[in-house]
């Protein structure tokens, strides 16, 4: 028998479909849409060697460079906003505070509850280290019976596990608190543990301030990152999947994995120990004055601390044996030049440290670019500008390019070698020193840098300056 739709029937329709339609209109717009909506993509990222980090030039670090050209490509202003712990930047992504979560996350954990992970866009080695006067394991099974420590929650703690389950059964192992004071690394520099696992490119950064860790072997399991966005964002996952799908991203993963400090000789071990501990005792005294010498002249106050490191090692009545006197140890002609009347007060040997400095890399033609032009400036600041000049010289003479400091300090040692330094107009220089001066004030440099964060002042200036003019003008006048 045929039904016949009545009234009843025709005004439940009409319910459904109002029904249908006020969900519609209600329904939030996407993530992606909101990041769209307002312009800017907030990130959140932790202060890490291999993640974030202040350099001399801006924000740097593998998660910036890959945020600020996800940002690009979506069209918008980047804002990207580093935590002091994973808990801090989990309850920012929870929240809603920031879009996504890029550290070199490995999606796992606490995680899991409220996040989705984009596709994996690197594979971090593992990398077992040990204490130095310790027995060196050279093998898995050399694992059981070590003092082994590594951080709660961490993929550490799985990749142990994973050995617990398979070929190492007895293995043992402390786990730190997140929020512990000490890391696992400072843990085994004070003799209370033997052993941990970290990634390899972070230790590789960071080495020269742990001289009493050694590496040790490279695991088999490796530990995948994502980047991390919060459930239901699948419009901004699958724009950050394409993304991070691209020839150039892969490009800068690999680039970023050539480690800069480990293609130069290590700190000796006396050295990098005394460099930390001095980070510790004398920095604090002399950081005001070289934050101030900073803002004078427009430089970074970490790149004057670490010239001021190598040239003194920040004591303030250091004397050489030529006269060189105080923290950035000016010559007492330079010092009176630059306005120093008393080399050992150290605020104004400092400042005065920064103004030559500054001179100097003003006579650098301006052709040269960064980071070409601070690696000069260094060297000419160690040995002269005039020999500088000369090894410029001799390198466009044997076919390299004077206006690239790569192929400038192969032909510095030079000007030590008669037969080339009496073709040149200064003469002889030991020419090898600049070299050292150059990359220890770089090393030193890595350090400060990814150990200090900005004010949030500097933060804020530091992306503004990012802006089109035109947005960066709007947002001043809405301040």
């Amino acid at each position: 028998m045929r039904r016949s739709c009545g009234p009843s029937w025709w005004r439940t329709l009409g319910v459904l479909a109002v029904l249908v339609g006020l969900a519609q209109c209600s329904a939030p717009p996407s993530t992606l849409e909101q990041i769209r909506a307002r312009s800017e993509l907030r990130v959140g990222t932790l202060n890490l060697p291999t993640t974030y980090y202040f350099g001399a030039q801006g924000p740097e670090g593998i998660e910036y460079q890959l945020a600020r050209g996800f940002a690009e490509s979506l069209g918008v202003r980047l804002a990207m906003t580093p935590y002091a712990s994973k808990n801090e930047l989990l309850e920012a992504l929870r929240s809603g505070e920031v879009d996504l979560a890029a550290a070199q996350i490995t999606y796992r954990g606490r995680w899991r509850l409220f996040a989705l992970p984009s596709r994996n866009y690197d594979q971090v080695d593992q990398l077992v280290v040990y204490a130095r006067g310790t027995v060196a394991p050279r093998k898995i099974q050399d694992l059981v019976g070590r003092r082994i420590v590594v951080m709660a929650e961490s993929a550490q703690v799985d990749v142990l596990e994973a050995l617990r389950q398979g070929v190492a059964p007895d293995i043992e192992w402390q786990e730190l608190a997140m929020d512990a004071i000490n890391r696992p690394l400072d843990v085994i520099a004070a003799g209370d543990a033997d052993l941990t696992i970290v990634d390899a490119p972070e230790f590789r950064f960071i080495t020269q301030a742990y001289p009493e860790v050694l590496s040790a072997f490279e695991l088999e399991r490796t530990r995948p990152v994502q980047w991390l966005v919060r459930r239901r964002s699948n419009a901004l996952r699958a724009a950050i999947d394409a993304y991070l799908g691209t020839d150039e991203v892969s490009r800068q993963v690999a680039a970023a994995a050539i480690d800069p400090v480990e293609q130069s000789p290590r700190m000796q071990f006396e050295m990098a120990r005394n460099f930390r501990n001095h980070i510790e005792t004398r920095l604090p005294l002399l950081r005001p004055w070289f934050e101030e010498a900073g803002r004078e002249t427009g430089l970074d106050w970490r790149l004057l601390a670490a010239i001021g490191y190598q040239e003194s090692q920040w004591d303030r009545e250091a004397r050489s044996f030529n006269g060189a006197l105080g923290v950035m140890m000016l010559m007492p002609a330079t010092a009176t030049s630059v306005g120093v009347m008393d080399p050992f007060d150290p605020r104004e040997n400092i400042h005065g440290g920064a103004r030559y400095f500054v001179e100097v890399r003003g006579k650098i033609p301006a052709r040269i670019a960064e980071p070409d032009r601070t690696s000069m400036a260094l060297a000419s600041y160690n040995v002269g500008y005039g020999h500088l000049e000369d090894a410029r010289v001799i390198t466009q003479a044997r076919g390299g390019n004077p206006d690239k400091w790569v192929d400038v300090r192969r032909n510095l040692p030079l000007l030590a070698q008669e037969g080339w330094y009496s073709q040149v107009k200064r003469g002889y220089a030991r020419g090898w020193e600049p070299v050292q001066f150059e990359r220890r004030v770089r090393q030193y440099l890595s350090v400060l840098e990814w150990q200090t964060l900005p004010s949030i002042e500097t933060v804020l200036q530091a992306e503004k300056e990012l802006l089109p003019p035109a947005e960066a003008a709007t947002e001043v006048a809405t301040q």
